[in-house]
Protein backbone atom coordinates (compact mmCIF):
# COMPACT_ATOMS: atom_id res chain seq x y z
CA UNK A 1 0.00 0.00 0.00
CA UNK A 2 1.70 3.64 -1.10
CA UNK A 3 0.18 7.12 -0.41
CA UNK A 4 0.52 10.57 -1.58
CA UNK A 5 -0.98 13.81 -0.63
CA UNK A 6 -2.55 16.46 -2.41
CA UNK A 7 -1.18 19.56 -3.24
CA UNK A 8 -0.78 22.38 -0.62
CA UNK A 9 1.06 25.69 -0.15
CA UNK A 10 -0.10 27.59 -3.24
CA UNK A 11 1.07 24.43 -5.39
CA UNK A 12 -1.21 23.38 -8.03
CA UNK A 13 0.55 20.18 -8.19
CA UNK A 14 1.73 17.41 -5.63
CA UNK A 15 4.50 15.35 -7.18
CA UNK A 16 3.64 12.56 -4.05
CA UNK A 17 0.74 11.88 -5.73
CA UNK A 18 1.65 12.32 -9.39
CA UNK A 19 3.64 9.71 -8.81
CA UNK A 20 1.66 7.11 -6.53
CA UNK A 21 -1.29 7.38 -8.22
CA UNK A 22 0.36 5.65 -11.52
CA UNK A 23 1.29 2.83 -9.97
CA UNK A 24 -2.04 2.08 -8.48
CA UNK A 25 -2.87 -1.67 -9.79
CA UNK A 26 0.86 -1.96 -10.56
CA UNK A 27 1.77 -5.67 -10.36
CA UNK A 28 5.83 -6.17 -9.85
CA UNK A 29 8.10 -9.24 -9.50
CA UNK A 30 9.60 -9.88 -6.35
CA UNK A 31 13.72 -9.96 -6.05
CA UNK A 32 13.25 -12.96 -3.23
CA UNK A 33 11.46 -15.34 -5.07
CA UNK A 34 8.15 -15.10 -3.27
CA UNK A 35 5.97 -14.07 -6.08
CA UNK A 36 4.19 -10.79 -7.44
CA UNK A 37 4.02 -7.59 -5.67
CA UNK A 38 0.53 -5.38 -6.07
CA UNK A 39 0.34 -2.47 -5.14
CA UNK A 40 -2.44 -0.29 -3.99
CA UNK A 41 -2.24 3.56 -4.33
CA UNK A 42 -4.41 6.14 -2.26
CA UNK A 43 -4.44 9.62 -2.00
CA UNK A 44 -4.85 11.37 0.80
CA UNK A 45 -5.28 15.41 2.36
CA UNK A 46 -3.02 17.13 3.49
CA UNK A 47 -4.70 17.60 6.65
CA UNK A 48 -3.76 17.46 10.40
CA UNK A 49 -5.88 14.20 11.61
CA UNK A 50 -7.94 13.19 8.67
CA UNK A 51 -4.26 11.87 6.57
CA UNK A 52 -3.78 9.00 9.53
CA UNK A 53 -7.95 8.59 9.09
CA UNK A 54 -7.16 7.87 5.62
CA UNK A 55 -4.75 5.66 5.70
CA UNK A 56 -5.57 3.75 8.54
CA UNK A 57 -9.14 3.13 6.69
CA UNK A 58 -7.23 2.01 3.38
CA UNK A 59 -5.18 -0.40 5.82
CA UNK A 60 -8.32 -1.87 7.44
CA UNK A 61 -9.47 -2.74 4.16
CA UNK A 62 -6.63 -3.95 2.15
CA UNK A 63 -4.25 -5.65 5.18
CA UNK A 64 -0.65 -4.85 3.53
CA UNK A 65 2.26 -6.36 4.15
CA UNK A 66 3.78 -3.04 4.02
CA UNK A 67 2.63 0.69 4.21
CA UNK A 68 4.86 3.28 2.43
CA UNK A 69 3.50 6.99 2.82
CA UNK A 70 4.77 9.25 -0.14
CA UNK A 71 5.28 13.36 0.95
CA UNK A 72 7.13 16.25 -1.15
CA UNK A 73 10.23 17.61 0.39
CA UNK A 74 10.73 21.04 -1.70
CA UNK A 75 14.53 22.04 -1.80
CA UNK A 76 15.66 18.12 -1.70
CA UNK A 77 17.68 16.82 -4.55
CA UNK A 78 17.27 12.84 -3.72
CA UNK A 79 14.49 10.67 -2.73
CA UNK A 80 14.35 10.02 0.77
CA UNK A 81 13.49 7.76 2.55
CA UNK A 82 13.23 9.32 6.50
CA UNK A 83 14.57 7.69 9.64
CA UNK A 84 12.09 8.59 12.29
CA UNK A 85 8.71 10.57 13.16
CA UNK A 86 8.58 12.38 16.43
CA UNK A 87 5.50 12.75 18.00
CA UNK A 88 4.99 16.92 17.36
CA UNK A 89 3.08 19.21 14.95
CA UNK A 90 4.60 22.43 14.04
CA UNK A 91 2.90 23.92 11.46
CA UNK A 92 4.97 27.12 9.65
CA UNK A 93 1.69 26.59 7.20
CA UNK A 94 -1.80 25.96 7.47
CA UNK A 95 -3.19 22.68 5.78
CA UNK A 96 -5.55 22.46 3.44
CA UNK A 97 -8.45 22.88 6.29
CA UNK A 98 -6.83 25.91 7.61
CA UNK A 99 -5.58 24.31 10.81
CA UNK A 100 -1.92 25.62 12.17
CA UNK A 101 -1.11 23.66 14.92
CA UNK A 102 1.95 24.40 17.06
CA UNK A 103 4.17 22.54 19.37
CA UNK A 104 1.33 20.01 20.30
CA UNK A 105 1.73 15.84 20.60
CA UNK A 106 0.23 13.96 17.82
CA UNK A 107 -0.67 11.11 20.28
CA UNK A 108 -1.05 12.56 24.09
CA UNK A 109 1.39 10.61 26.22
CA UNK A 110 2.68 8.66 22.94
CA UNK A 111 6.19 7.66 22.32
CA UNK A 112 8.17 10.65 21.52
CA UNK A 113 9.32 8.89 18.74
CA UNK A 114 8.47 5.87 16.39
CA UNK A 115 11.64 4.57 13.94
CA UNK A 116 10.53 3.88 10.18
CA UNK A 117 10.75 -0.35 9.76
CA UNK A 118 11.50 -0.10 6.01
CA UNK A 119 14.94 -0.77 4.96
CA UNK A 120 16.51 1.89 4.42
CA UNK A 121 20.01 1.57 3.69
CA UNK A 122 18.64 -1.43 1.33
CA UNK A 123 16.59 1.18 -0.65
CA UNK A 124 18.83 3.81 -0.76
CA UNK A 125 21.73 1.15 -2.28
CA UNK A 126 18.94 0.19 -4.68
CA UNK A 127 18.11 3.57 -5.40
CA UNK A 128 21.29 4.19 -6.34
CA UNK A 129 22.59 1.58 -8.25
CA UNK A 130 19.43 2.29 -10.64
CA UNK A 131 20.77 5.76 -11.19
CA UNK A 132 18.70 7.59 -9.22
CA UNK A 133 19.42 10.13 -6.29
CA UNK A 134 18.98 8.67 -3.25
CA UNK A 135 19.66 9.19 0.97
CA UNK A 136 18.48 8.54 4.12
CA UNK A 137 16.78 11.50 6.15
CA UNK A 138 16.51 12.22 9.79
CA UNK A 139 14.06 14.49 9.97
CA UNK A 140 10.30 14.79 8.51
CA UNK A 141 9.77 17.58 9.65
CA UNK A 142 6.92 18.77 11.77
CA UNK A 143 4.04 19.61 9.39
CA UNK A 144 0.99 16.97 8.04
CA UNK A 145 3.97 14.42 6.21
CA UNK A 146 5.29 13.76 9.65
CA UNK A 147 2.02 13.88 10.63
CA UNK A 148 1.06 10.61 9.01
CA UNK A 149 4.31 9.07 9.37
CA UNK A 150 3.94 9.09 13.20
CA UNK A 151 0.27 8.40 13.11
CA UNK A 152 0.84 5.29 10.60
CA UNK A 153 3.52 3.72 12.90
CA UNK A 154 1.35 4.53 16.25
CA UNK A 155 -1.26 2.51 14.62
CA UNK A 156 1.21 -0.33 13.47
CA UNK A 157 2.95 -0.35 16.97
CA UNK A 158 -0.57 -0.34 18.97
CA UNK A 159 -2.58 -2.81 16.96
CA UNK A 160 0.65 -5.02 16.68
CA UNK A 161 -0.15 -5.48 13.15
CA UNK A 162 1.87 -7.88 10.82
CA UNK A 163 3.37 -4.82 8.62
CA UNK A 164 6.23 -2.84 7.85
CA UNK A 165 5.97 1.19 7.07
CA UNK A 166 7.53 4.17 6.87
CA UNK A 167 7.90 7.83 4.91
CA UNK A 168 9.66 8.92 2.09
CA UNK A 169 10.07 12.02 0.35
CA UNK A 170 10.44 12.97 -3.15
CA UNK A 171 11.74 16.13 -4.93
CA UNK A 172 9.56 19.22 -6.76
CA UNK A 173 8.49 18.19 -10.39
CA UNK A 174 10.43 20.29 -12.86
CA UNK A 175 7.37 22.03 -13.50
CA UNK A 176 7.46 23.23 -10.03
CA UNK A 177 10.56 24.93 -10.02
CA UNK A 178 9.93 27.22 -13.02
CA UNK A 179 9.70 30.15 -10.63
CA UNK A 180 11.69 28.84 -7.82
CA UNK A 181 15.48 28.43 -7.47
CA UNK A 182 15.01 24.96 -6.38
CA UNK A 183 16.41 20.94 -7.63
CA UNK A 184 13.49 19.02 -9.26
CA UNK A 185 13.27 15.30 -10.03
CA UNK A 186 11.28 14.35 -13.36
CA UNK A 187 7.99 11.89 -12.62
CA UNK A 188 9.12 9.25 -14.79
CA UNK A 189 12.43 9.37 -12.45
CA UNK A 190 10.23 9.32 -9.09
CA UNK A 191 7.31 7.08 -10.18
CA UNK A 192 10.81 4.06 -11.47
CA UNK A 193 12.23 5.00 -7.83
CA UNK A 194 9.32 4.43 -6.04
CA UNK A 195 8.80 1.00 -7.56
CA UNK A 196 12.44 0.28 -7.30
CA UNK A 197 11.98 1.36 -3.54
CA UNK A 198 8.83 -1.00 -3.32
CA UNK A 199 10.64 -3.86 -4.86
CA UNK A 200 13.51 -3.50 -2.20
CA UNK A 201 11.18 -3.57 0.96
CA UNK A 202 9.20 -6.54 -0.31
CA UNK A 203 12.47 -8.42 -1.01
CA UNK A 204 12.60 -10.82 1.69
CA UNK A 205 10.33 -13.59 2.59
CA UNK A 206 7.16 -12.76 4.35
CA UNK A 207 5.27 -14.89 6.69
CA UNK A 208 1.78 -13.52 7.53
CA UNK A 209 0.21 -14.32 10.64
Amino acid sequence: MITGFDPFGGETVNPAWEAVSRLDGRVLESTAGTGTIQIVAKSIPTVFGKSVDAVVAVMDVENPNAVICVGQAGGRFHITPERVAINVDDARIPDNDGNQPMDAPIVADGPAAYWSTLPLKRIVNALMDAGIPSSVSNSAGTYVCNHVFYGLMHHIQTNRLNAVGGFVHVPFLPEQVVDKSAPSMSLDMIVRGLETLIIATMSEPWQRD
